[in-house]
């Protein structure tokens, strides 16, 4: 039997996504049941998507977490079977050749305590256009929006400046030779 059920496409559950938040925020400012019900049934359809995971394989696992949607989810309910760390390097993973393309490179550093750092190298050739009109600032911005995105545990993003060392200072051989001393000092 075929399926017939309609999917959404991305467009549309990002539209829905952006009336939902819409929703719930008028929602949290009127009292009553309203709310109560919303936290409950969340916490009812976590304990439901925990219970997926449960029983699935290590690859549906994988698969399930890398689905953008679905990864949202189970970093809304903490069941996410990856770590914040993890989930934030592939998102800068996922950047880094558009970033390469206009001649800069970015470079996951890691994370200090509950912020994730990268190392932004514009190569001169960030300008105005890697991104959202700022240079290197726009760069540092589209990376903090799809870390967080990916892994809100987490408090903020950083760039980080890779120390630069002093080159080695070349002194010509003839300079440091014993000069010969004049007749009188002899």
């Amino acid at each position: 039997m075929a399926d017939t059920t309609v999917r959404l496409a991305d467009p549309a559950v990002e539209a829905r996504l952006a009336r939902l938040d819409e929703v719930l925020a008028g929602l949290e400012s009127a009292p009553g049941p309203a709310m109560e019900a919303v936290r409950l049934l969340t916490e009812v359809y976590g304990e439901a998507l925990a219970r997926v995971l449960d029983h699935a394989a290590q690859e549906l696992r994988e698969i399930l977490a890398e689905d953008e949607l679905l990864g949202h989810l189970l970093v809304l309910h903490d069941i996410h079977p990856e770590p914040p760390e993890r989930r934030a390097e592939r998102a800068v993973q996922k950047l880094r050749p558009a970033v390469r393309e206009r001649g800069g490179d970015l470079v996951w550093a890691g994370v200090e305590g509950q912020v994730a750092r990268v190392r932004l190298d514009s190569g001169g050739g960030c300008g105005s256009g890697c991104g959202g009109g700022g240079g290197s600032a726009g760069v540092v911005d589209a990376v903090r929006a799809a870390v967080l995105a990916v892994a809100p545990e987490l408090e903020s993003v950083e760039a980080v400046t890779e120390e630069r060392r002093a080159a080695p200072a070349f002194v010509p051989l003839n300079t440091i030779r014993r000069r010969a001393l004049p007749e009188e000092a002899r």
